[in-house]
């Protein structure tokens, strides 16, 4: 079986890559490339290929569909989202085109099409890249995930106006879409929490979103952002996205397999996928500056330009549409910045803390969107990361007596723990400015309940180097991971599933001692 075979390939490669320390994204990419140099010795064919791009396609659908679950249009009508998006995309396409002019000899119709499919950063990379360090709902993933956004809908409006095609004027109904959104409500809370939540969720992103779309002479990829959005504001948007976490990662292998698998480069090709890894750092460098200009602080700007530094699975789509016979090298492009760009963002926050004494100083003295408290007041216990583990500690000790205030990086989180009558400010516990800056006079204990295992090692680390000596405890699913944090400076770290199940047996004790003294009494 063919399936058989991308399985194997997928696996072997992305464990090598993990082996060496990138993304297994990266070995999935290889392994579409040897399959492409193999296929015709294992029995691969383009019959295959084509199975395989539907594959990849519901893939994307089902990422982009999910990323809409976690939007709000409030992150969108942002002056850095819309301002540094076209500026970006206005910028970076004079750029490319006097060097795409100066290499290949093209009509500047072409050139500058080609220019603007390398103008855009890669969706699916992106929100893969941030979705697994779950920073989607940071600051700077809402600004990266805003930009993406701007920049998928200035690629339809290219492909459309550089194809010919023209919108269905059935699509004007579209603008009706928010009046259907107390129905999709009551579908999803009548979908219950097993196989019909996930039915509904493909029958949203694939069929309604995705094919609804394309038959309305609109991009399927809009049409799953779209829906994943209407959802965004219902109570278990999260709980959707969970049930199809693996069913969107199984496909989106078939994505990056895909990429690889469309054809080995020749020696042009290659050089023209060089020349344009040789001018990303310039992308990302671009998106720095005029994030800056936007009067983000230094970090923001940062942590979003890396993770927008990569050519767009996007140029691809444009180049199947207006540019064919620039598949295969766009495809080497696209892969070669992912290559870079993977393990780059692997290592975004750590290479931050290296040039944060140059960049900070690049900051405007103004009153930044993105701004972190500088004081405590008089808190006596803070728990950073308010999400199950974090309320649950934070409601506890505050029934004891104590002071307690939280910090999440999330503004939904915030939303939600405000209304609970929670005190809960907005910062980033990876944030080294922040315990340069922020005043905890009364803090005598802080609760790292963070989902990211760096984080609460970065927030350990500047807790002490700051001179906090307090009580500073944290939780870990693995016991690796609590000796790092321990290793970092943590009193404490709790293995979270040993604790529940410790807590979980205490319960059963106490309910056993009960029902023995009352047979006794």
């Amino acid at each position: 079986m063919i399936e058989a075979t991308w399985i194997a390939f997928a696996f072997v490669m992305g464990l090598a890559a993990r082996a060496i320390g990138l993304p297994p994204l990266v070995g999935y990419l290889a392994a579409g490339f040897t399959l492409a140099g193999f296929g015709g010795h294992i029995g691969v064919g383009p019959r295959d290929s084509v199975a395989l791009e539907h594959i990849a396609h519901l893939g994307v659908l089902l990422l982009l569909f999910t990323v809409g679950l976690k939007l709000k249009l409030s992150n969108l009508v942002r002056r850095e989202v819309i301002g540094g998006g076209l500026l970006h995309f206005a910028i970076s396409s004079l750029i490319f085109l006097p060097a795409i002019m100066l290499i290949l000899d093209l009509t500047w119709q072409q050139g500058l099409l080609l220019a603007i499919a390398l103008s855009f950063s890669s969706t699916v990379l992106a929100a893969k890249v941030l979705e697994g360090k779950r920073e989607l709902r940071a600051f700077h993933g809402r600004v990266a995930i805003g930009v993406l956004i701007i920049q998928d809908l200035i690629a339809l409006v290219v492909m459309s106006l550089a194809s010919g095609k023209v919108p269905s004027a059935w699509a004007l109904l579209l603008f009706g879409l928010p009046l259907l959104r107390p129905l999709l409500f009551r579908l999803l809370d009548a979908s219950g929490h097993e196989e019909l939540m996930v039915l509904l969720g493909l029958l949203l992103a694939l069929v309604v979103g995705g094919h609804g779309f394309e038959q309305l002479g609109l991009s399927s990829e809009l049409g799953a952002l779209a829906f994943g959005a209407m959802l965004a504001k219902h109570k278990r948007a999260t709980e959707l996205s969970n049930s199809l976490w693996g069913i969107k990662e199984v496909f989106l292998v078939g994505f990056f397999l895909q990429i690889g698998i469309g054809g080995l480069p020749d020696g042009e090709a290659l050089l023209f996928a060089i020349a344009m890894a040789v001018l990303l750092p310039l992308k990302g460098m671009l998106f720095f500056f005029l994030f800056m200009l936007f009067r983000l602080r230094a970090r923001s700007a940062f942590l979003t330009g890396v993770s927008l530094t990569n050519y767009s699975e996007f140029g691809l789509i444009m180049a199947s549409v207006v540019l064919p016979q620039w598949m295969i090298p766009l495809a080497i492009t696209v892969a070669l910045s992912f290559v870079i760009s993977a393990p780059l963002n692997r290592i975004a926050h750590p290479l931050y803390e290296r040039l944060a004494k140059r960049l900070i100083p690049l900051e405007r003295n103004i009153r930044h969107p993105d701004e972190q408290p500088v004081s405590l007041g008089d808190a006596q216990v803070l728990v950073m990361g308010m999400g199950r583990t974090g309320r649950a500690a934070y409601d506890y000790l505050r029934e004891k007596g104590y002071r307690v205030v939280g910090l999440d990086s999330d503004p939904v989180v915030i939303e939600q723990s405000t209304k609970a009558g929670r005190q809960v400010l907005f910062a980033d516990g990876e944030d080294q400015m922040l315990w340069q800056q922020l005043e905890m006079p009364h803090i005598d204990a802080v609760i790292l309940a963070l989902n990211d295992a760096e984080a609460k090692i970065i927030a350990t680390e500047k807790l002490r180097e700051r001179g906090f000596a307090g009580l500073l405890v944290s939780h870990a699913m693995y016991e690796d991971i609590a000796r790092r944090i321990q290793q970092a400076g943590a009193d404490r770290t709790y293995l979270t599933m040993s604790e529940a199940g410790a807590g979980l047996a205490e319960h059963v004790y106490r309910d056993l001692e009960q029902r023995g003294q009352s047979r006794r009494g």
